[in-house]
C-alpha cells in the first residue's frame, strides 16, 4: 500500500479518535431519541447538551445561542434565508462577496430570484474585501450582510469585525451573518467580540464526523427556520437530533487543544510550505503572508491544475484545484481576485491539518518537480 500524503484538510479531514469513539459510543450505547421523556431519552440528551456546551466554549457565546444542523451548507442556507425572510419587510438589500462559498452565493441568486436586490463585493488583489467598499454600499434598506471569515481557497481574512462595525454606525437594520467553517477550531474566535448575528460552522473540518454543523443565532435576533416539524433545537431545525454525529463533534471539540500553539505550529509549517515550493522555481503564490496558515494556494503555471492533480495522485499526494464542491472548475475566487486566467487554471490548494509534518511538504515539492518533468517530456 502506497503511503498517502493528504493536505487538502480543507475538503476534510481524517475524523480523529475521539470523534469516532464518541460517535460509536452514542450509536451502541445511547441511541435512544433526545426528545423522549424516559432515562433513555435523557441520556442522549445530556450528549447533545455537553457537546452544546463544549462548542459555545470554543466560540466564546452562550449555550443557548448554538443550533445543530447538518452542515456548514445547510446552515449557511438556514441563516441567509431565515435572515432575509423575517426581516424582508424592512427592506430587500443584501450585501455579501463574490468569494463566497457557493452554498452563499447559490442561496442569495435564490433570494434575487424573489426580488432581492443583492450587492456583490469584490476582493482586493490579496483576496481581502475592502471595508470601503461595504461602507459605500450599505443604505437603510440593506437587512443582511453576510462575509465568510477565512477564505476557503485562498485562506485570506476578511474583515468581519470591522463589517459589525460599520453596520452599527450606519444605522442600517441588517443582521450580520459570516461563514466560519474555515475559521473554526483554527484561529481563536470570540463571537461577542467578532460582533456578528448568525454564524455557520460544520464538524469534518477540524476532524469530526460528517454530517454535523453549527448554527450561532445571537441572543434576541429571530430568524425564520428552514426545516420546520417536530420542534427541535427550540424550533430552528426539526427533526430528530442526531446524537452520534453531534456527539463526535464533541470529541473532536475535546481534542483541538490550544488553538494558538496549534496556529503557530501550522504558521511554521505554511512558511516551511512556500520557501521549499519557491525553490523549485516553478511556483506562483497565490496567498498572502497574512492569510490563515491552514491554507497555501500557488500556481505552477503553464501546467493544468487538474492533470497535475491526477499526476501527485499517481505518488499518493493529495491536493485540490480549489473548493471541493467546484468539483474541478476554474477558481471563480482567484479570478475575481484579478489573476490571470492561465494563472487560475494552473491553481493548486495545500491545506494543512495538525496531522501533517515537513516531511509531506517535501513529498509534494518531489511530487510536483516529477510531475512537471513527466509533463515536458510528453510534450
Amino acid at each position: 500500500m502506497k503511503q498517502i500524503v493528504y493536505l487538502d484538510n480543507s475538503a476534510t479531514t481524517k475524523p480523529c479518535e475521539a470523534a469516532i469513539n464518541n460517535t460509536a459510543f452514542a450509536l451502541t450505547n445511547e441511541w435512544g431519541n433526545p426528545s423522549s421523556l424516559y432515562d433513555m431519552g435523557f441520556r442522549a440528551q445530556m450528549l447533545v447538551d455537553d457537546t452544546r456546551k463544549a462548542v459555545s466554549g470554543l466560540l466564546k457565546c452562550r449555550e443557548d445561542e448554538i443550533y445543530f444542523v447538518g452542515s456548514g451548507t445547510e446552515g449557511n442556507n438556514t441563516a441567509i434565508l431565515g435572515a432575509a425572510h423575517a426581516r424582508q419587510k424592512r427592506g430587500k438589500k443584501i450585501i455579501t462577496t463574490t468569494i463566497e462559498h457557493p452554498s452563499v452565493l447559490e442561496t442569495v441568486k435564490r433570494l434575487e430570484c424573489e426580488g432581492f436586490e443583492v450587492v456583490y463585493l469584490k476582493p482586493q488583489e490579496n483576496g481581502v474585501i475592502s471595508i470601503d467598499d461595504l461602507r459605500a454600499a450599505i443604505d437603510k434598506n440593506t437587512v443582511l450582510v453576510s462575509m465568510m471569515l477565512v477564505n476557503n481557497e485562498t485562506g485570506a481574512i476578511q474583515p468581519v469585525n470591522e463589517a459589525a462595525q460599520i453596520i452599527k454606525q450606519s444605522g442600517a437594520p441588517a443582521l450580520l451573518h459570516c461563514d466560519g467553517v474555515q475559521a473554526f477550531g483554527k484561529m481563536p474566535i470570540n463571537l461577542v467580540d467578532l460582533g456578528v448575528d448568525l454564524f455557520t460552522a460544520s464538524g469534518h473540518k477540524i476532524h469530526g464526523p460528517k454530517g454535523i454543523g453549527v448554527l450561532y443565532v445571537k441572543k434576541g435576533v429571530t430568524i425564520k427556520p428552514l426545516v420546520t416539524g417536530g420542534g427541535q433545537e427550540k424550533n430552528m431545525r426539526s427533526g430528530t437530533e442526531s446524537v452520534p454525529l453531534i456527539y463526535g463533534l464533541k470529541g473532536a471539540v475535546d481534542s483541538l487543544g490550544n488553538i494558538n500553539e496549534n496556529l503557530k505550529s501550522s504558521k511554521e509549517l505554511w512558511n516551511y510550505a512556500k520557501e521549499t515550493l519557491l525553490e523549485t522555481k516553478l511556483i506562483t503564490l497565490n496567498s498572502s503572508d497574512e492569510a490563515l496558515p491552514y491554507i497555501l494556494n500557488i500556481s505552477v503555471e503553464g501546467y493544468r491544475s487538474e492533470t497535475l492533480l491526477h499526476f501527485l495522485e499517481a505518488q499518493g499526494v493529495y491536493v485540490s484545484s480549489g473548493s471541493a464542491c467546484a468539483k474541478g472548475e476554474g477558481s471563480y475566487v482567484l479570478l475575481e481576485m484579478g489573476l490571470a486566467k492561465k494563472r487560475v487554471d494552473s491553481a493548486l490548494r495545500i491545506s494543512f491539518s495538525r496531522d501533517n509534518t515537513k516531511q509531506d511538504i517535501d513529498a509534494l515539492k518531489s511530487a510536483i518537480i516529477q510531475a512537471t518533468q513527466k509533463l515536458r517530456r510528453s510534450n
